[in-house]
């Protein structure tokens, strides 16, 4: 047993697993991480990635990188080095990484995707976050499903906390419940371009956010409907975060979602 609570999920669209990961396994992920940015050279005109204005969807780095491993910067990142300027890694560290691959297919984790009802599990994307000190940027409020739809909606993030996550470094924000709304956007391919169509113009629910602080190692899980976010990190600490989003192989995948596999076929956790 995983100590999965189905019925406190069913009723906020979130819910926090603690002690999930392992000291050694955040530590292992960590290493891992900075062992990819060492060997990480950088081209003269870096991507930034920014959920504010989507500059970086204009970008075919950005755009190939559902079957790649690639680099994305904070906004703020001017002078910093490589390695304090960085936003996260994505999206396939899961399948072209052997360390991140293994973690990410943990049997307890097979085992969550059972608990939660994800009968053919596929891993979809995958990110390292940084959350820098100092320059870690905010992120909107969103849902998974906009970025990565399928029908029925199916897709499921399992966030990991690989530092400390609180209101000082820019932890998690949560709308309980608002998973039970409308997929408010899509972001997705029009023929070249990549677009955000609104579907609902429906308002978040006006009810105060839920910040989900949360020790190193937790497991955070969240509903592709639920409304989430985080504040910038204006602290002196990191909050560094591995994401990895699962979808059901029973649901349709969108074929103009936004990341696509052309040359790579989505496995499970086998």
């Amino acid at each position: 047993m995983t100590g999965f609570d189905p019925e406190s999920y069913e009723r906020d669209g979130f819910a926090i697993l603690k002690r999930f990961l392992s000291a050694e396994e955040c530590d292992t992920l960590q290493r891992r991480a900075a062992a990819l940015v060492a060997d990480f050279e950088p081209a003269a005109a870096r991507t930034v990635f920014s959920t504010q204005d989507q500059r970086h969807a204009r970008d075919r780095y950005f755009q190939e990188s559902g079957e790649a491993i690639r680099f994305f910067f904070e906004e703020e990142a001017t002078n910093e080095p490589t390695e304090r300027g960085l936003n996260k890694i994505g999206h396939a560290l899961h399948d072209l990484d052997p360390v991140f691959d293994r973690l990410s297919r943990l049997p307890r984790l097979a085992a969550l995707a059972r608990e939660l009802g994800i009968v053919q599990p596929l891993l979809l994307q995958s990110m390292y976050i940084f959350k820098q000190p100092h320059i870690g940027g905010e992120v909107g409020w969103h849902q998974d499903a906009t970025y990565l739809h399928t029908d029925p909606v199916t897709v499921t993030g399992f966030w990991f906390a690989l530092d400390d996550a609180d209101r000082d470094n820019g932890c998690l924000l949560a709308s309980p419940g608002g998973h039970r709304g409308s997929l408010r956007q899509r972001f997705h391919r029009q023929g070249e371009e990549f677009v955000t169509t609104v579907l609902d113009r429906t308002p978040w629910p006006a009810h105060e956010p839920i910040a989900l602080e949360v020790p190193r190692g937790s497991l955070v899980i969240l509903h592709g409907l639920l409304p989430h976010a985080s504040a910038a990190n204006r602290s002196d600490r990191s909050r560094h975060a591995y994401a990895l989003h699962v979808i059901d192989g029973r649901a349709v995948y969108d074929s103009d979602n936004w990341l696509q596999r052309p040359t790579m076929e989505l496995r499970g956790f086998e």
